[in-house]
This record gives structure tokens, sequence and C-alpha cells, in this order.
């Protein structure tokens, strides 16, 4: 169902790729200390083909004017405001060729939470010359606006999107736009989300508010993705909140608005299971929305390769949705690049910035590929490390979910910053649906979060055959099953046996995944240490960190989750479990102040 406007925007950005293709080839020069990214000199024979599916595939920043990046783990902004348009970093070439060797082809350059200042005259002329930089390589940009612009810049007194006046401010804001940026791509927006202005204030729809910008961009062939993560605060379910709000309103966007809809219906979690509405939407255009930065997983000191999750959801996804996800006509990413060296906070975390791009392509690629292509273009291709190396990776999600939050559990992160285990966390005055025991209900009896036909009702918004599926704790898949389903401690399934054939319970099939997480984290320290004959000193010392404080964090998550449990039920740990090393009282009493636009100090945690 690709439209004119989106179909214009989609031959713009594939035809300008191709054209480049060979000058994305020719590899960046490498950083002050050596370490660039996956294109070196001499790695161009192994570099993928460029796609030429018509596919915009965008890059999320959540970059703000003052050079902080929320959830940002490498650093500050790659985006020098305090210097544009004046002084252009030789970076954001470099970047724009990265992105363009694995197919993205446009970036959002600022904060979905944006600031009303993003569109003034100055701010506009600053992206101007981003703009010039990333088009050499194919890249267009588009920005995140907020929706109360013209009320914060104090030009108007309303954003009510059914005001002409206001109608006729955006349309002269795009014009300006374009006039400095022909090949500008389109809007992001964030509204009646968080706190973030929108149509609702003003008793109007997403839909309202969303075509009222659309009918701005049309002129110039720009798109607008119209963001579907809401969730009222009166809501019984927060994982229903999106699906009640946008599908009444399935058919009324304009040919060149897309919804973009986070991979679950709760926000970037280890696993969800799909989030509804990106195929039950049948007269709208939806793109999937994927996390790169590890807000949920580690931020960039843990090894997580979400090629494997990424895969895990598409091949879903096309399962479900009609005419499969060939019928997408844009994925998103939020960006985990900064300012950092190595551009990610970790060097294994560019493994998820080229993962992006090739699956975002192409999701039938297998993620061993995509690994073994990566890990040959960054570091070498001697077999003696790709291939122990793509065995850590294609290990290392399956091992995060189990270490943090295995079996459907989700949302047992700390308050604010998100990093490391409190499933506790309930501060006085949040609301409800921001703290752990909203989401893993547990108590004496059992655990998770009930949302079957008998309790919340989530199941339904699956269509029959997969909400008989998931309301059945026997039939649930495991990986869900705590997601759909509270339970007691003591429910057991035929399959759940220890390595000898012992029947297995709820809680000691928990711990199971739990200490499996554990001994997996701990495994990847000793492969990286049999590494060290293949990689630089510099980059294999500060990886070698980065796995330690990965073991020593599994442990804590463990702990914390375990020994918090256990206080609602009291039954003992299975006889062959490790024992704690930490005391829950130790662990209750620990505090991480940090803020959301900093990455977490290793020498400050547990």
């Amino acid at each position: 169902m690709t439209h004119a406007p989106i179909r214009h925007l989609v031959a713009a950005l594939t035809g300008t790729l191709l054209l480049l293709a060979c000058t994305s080839r020719q590899g960046v020069p490498p950083d002050e200390d050596g370490h660039a990214l996956w294109l070196r000199e001499g790695t161009s024979a192994l570099l993928p083909p460029q796609p030429a599916d018509g596919r915009i595939v965008v890059l999320d920043h959540w970059d703000n004017p003052d050079g902080t990046v929320e959830r940002g783990y490498a650093g500050r902004s790659l985006w020098q405001w305090d210097v544009l348009p004046d002084s252009l970093s030789p970076r954001y070439r470099a970047y724009a060729r990265a992105c363009a060797s694995v197919g993205i082809n446009a970036v959002v350059l600022n904060n979905v939470n944006a600031k009303p200042l993003m569109l003034t005259t100055e701010m506009l002329q600053k992206v101007e010359a981003i703009a010039g930089e990333l088009r050499k390589e194919g890249i267009r940009v588009m920005l995140a606006v907020n929706f109360a612009t013209p009320m914060a810049l104090g030009e108007l007194p309303t954003a009510d999107p059914l005001d002409e006046e206001v109608a006729a401010w955006w349309q002269a804001k795009v014009d300006e736009i374009y006039g400095l940026i022909p090949d500008f791509g389109g809007f992001l927006v964030k509204a009646n989300s968080e706190g973030q202005p929108g149509p609702m204030d003003y008793a109007r729809t997403h839909a309202e508010g969303a075509n009222m910008l659309a009918d701005a961009l049309a002129p110039h062939a720009g798109i607008v993705m119209w963001r579907a993560f809401v969730y009222a605060a009166g809501s019984a379910d927060r994982a229903c909140q999106a699906y009640e709000e946008f599908m009444p309103l399935d058919g009324q966007f304009r040919d060149n608005v897309i919804l973009q809809v986070k991979n679950g219906p709760i926000d970037f979690q280890p696993r969800e299971p799909l989030s509804p509405l990106l195929f039950t939407l049948q007269h709208t255009h939806v793109m999937p929305e994927l996390q790169i930065t590890q807000e949920y997983l580690g931020e960039s000191i843990h090894t997580v390769f979400l090629a494997q999750q990424w895969s895990e959801f598409f091949r879903h996804l096309d399962e479900l949705r009609k005419g499969g996800v060939a019928t997408l006509p844009a994925v998103a990413g939020v960006a985990n690049i900064g300012d950092d060296t190595h551009w990610c906070g970790s060097d294994m975390a560019q493994a998820n910035w080229y993962a992006f791009g090739r699956l975002a392509h192409d999701p039938t690629l297998a993620p061993a590929q995509i690994a073994r292509e990566w890990l040959a273009l960054t570091f070498t291709d001697d077999v003696r490390f790709v291939e122990p190396m793509t065995d850590l990776l294609l290990r290392s999600y399956e091992a995060a979910v189990d270490y943090m939050m295995p079996m459907g559990l989700h949302h047992l992160f700390a308050g604010g910053h998100h990093y490391g285990p409190e499933p506790w966390c309930n501060p006085p005055g949040w609301r409800t649906d921001w703290t752990p025991p909203y989401y893993h209900q547990a108590d004496k009896e059992g655990i998770g979060f009930d949302r079957t036909l008998g309790g919340s009702g989530a199941v339904a918004q699956y269509g029959d055959s997969l909400c008989a599926l998931f309301n059945d704790p026997i039939t649930c898949p495991e990986e869900y099953l705590l997601w759909f389903h509270h339970l007691p401690w003591t429910f057991t399934r035929a399959d759940w046996k220890t390595d000898d054939g012992a029947q297995q319970n709820l809680w000691e099939r928990l711990c199971m995944h739990y200490d499996r997480g554990v001994a997996e984290a701990q495994d990847f320290v000793e492969i990286w240490q049999a590494m060290r004959p293949y990689v630089d000193n510099l980059r294999w010392e500060r990886q070698a960190a980065r796995f330690e404080r990965q073991a020593r964090d599994a442990v804590w998550w463990r702990d914390a989750c375990l020994l918090y449990f256990q206080s609602f039920h009291g039954m003992p740990l299975p006889e062959s479990a490790p024992a704690s090393q930490h005391t829950l009282d130790e662990l209750m009493a620990f505090h991480l102040d940090m803020d959301n636009y900093t990455a977490a100090d290793p020498a400050l945690l547990p």
C-alpha cells in the first residue's frame, strides 16, 4: 500500500544510494587512535551489495541541541550544534559512509522529545550544513518536531491542528525548510505521550494532527512518521493502550503518514511479543521501530547482538502481517552513536548498527552471516577469531534475556536510568505503570501479569489463533509465559525437566534460566581471553573489561531478582543452583545516581 508521496521519497533515496555505492565502499579513514568502523581500507571486497528494495531505513538520533543524548551511551552528540554551521566535523561524512554501506538512507537528527528551537531559522541553517555532508553519501535528513512549536516559539496562541492559522504556520515553516534543504525527508512526531503535546490537547485525534503536518509536507513529497508509543495514566494495562488508541483510526491517515510502532507493546524490553498494531492495521502505513541503543540491555557495557532479537521479530511479523514484511515501507532504529572515539561506546556495540541496516533491508538474512561479515570487516577475517566470536555473538542475546528477564518477565530494571535490576522499585508518587511491581505482580502465591481473557484481555488483540495459543499457560510459548499469565510458583508443564529428567516447577524453571544466563556471561569472558592474539591491545583490553563487568552484572541481576522473589514465597533455591553472592538487603540499599544521558560507570556498580 505504498502510495505516491512515499513512493517518491523511497525512489529518490534508493536511486541516490545506488549512484553512490562505489563511493560508499571506499573506506573511512581511521580515527586518531587507529580504530575506525567496519569500513577499513582493504575491506571493500567484503562489503555486502547495496540494497535495492526501495525501503526507507532511518536512524533516529535522540540527540538534544545542548549536546546531550537521551539514552545515549557513547558520549555526547555527534552533531556539534555549538559550532555549526561554520565548522563541519569530518566524522559526519565518515558516519554517512558507514550508514550508506549497509543501506541506511535517512537520519532523524534530534530527539523525539523534541525542543521547539529545532525549527528556528538559526537551527535550520545548522541542519542544512549537516544535510550537505550526509547528502554526499545518499543520506537524507529528517527532524523530530514538537507539536506545539508555534506556541512555544511565541508565534501563535494555539497548536490546534484544525486551526487555519496553525496549518498556515506549519506550511510556511515546511516551505522554509525545503528552501534550505530541497531533499528534506520529513518529520518524526511524538505526540500526547509522556508529557509531549499533541492534538488530543485540543480534543483532536492523532489522525487529525498527523494529517495537518502531512498536508504541509505533501507538496514537497515529505512524509510524517507518527509514533504510536502512547499509554494513558488510567489505562488498566499499558500493553493494551496503543492498540486501543490507534485501531479506531485505521484508514483515517493521509497517504504520506506512516505510524511508527515499537516492536513490542511496552517499550523495547529484552523480549516482548509483537505489537499487534504492526499486523492488524489494514488501511494505514506502519513501520517498526527497533532500539539499537541498549537502554534495557546493559547500555554500552554488555555485548548483546541484537540481530537475534530482530530476526525473531521479523520472522514472526512476516507470518502475521498481510503481505509479509515485504510490504513495510520503512524501518526505524534508535541510534547508539555518539562522539565517542569508537562511535558506539563499545567496539562490540557497532555490530548492532551494522546489523540493523542489513536486516532492515533483508530480514531473511541469518544473524550468523551478519555476525561473520561484521567481525571480518571490523577485526580480522582469521577463522580462529571469526568463528568463536560469531558463536559468542549468537549466544549473547538469549544469555542477556536469561540473566535479566526470562520467561516473559519485563520492566524489572532500576527507575529512571534503567541500568541494573530493581524489581522492588516503587518510589512514592510514581505512576504505577512506571514501576516493576506493576509488571511482575509477584506475591506469595505466584508471579506474572494476567493478560488472558480473564485478566486484562490483551491476548484478544492478537486474533483468534494467537489468542487461543497465548491464553492457555500450557500452550503459551515459554518466552512469553509470564507476560501473559500470573501463575503459581508451583505451576508445572510436562516439558519442564532437568537434565536428569526431574520435573521442574515455575520457581525452579526461573532459577534455571537465571543461572544459565550467568554461566553464559562468564563463558564470554573466557572466549574473549582466547582472542587476544587476533585483536590489537587497545580494543582487546577495553572489551575485556566490559565482558568482565557483564559477567558481574549477570550475577547482580540473578541475585537481585531471585532473592527478591524468594522473599514472597520462601522456597529454597534448587540444589544444583549456585549460592547467591549478595544479600537482598545489600542490593536493595544500593542506588546508582545517574541521569538518562550518560553511560553507567562500572567502578560504581556492585
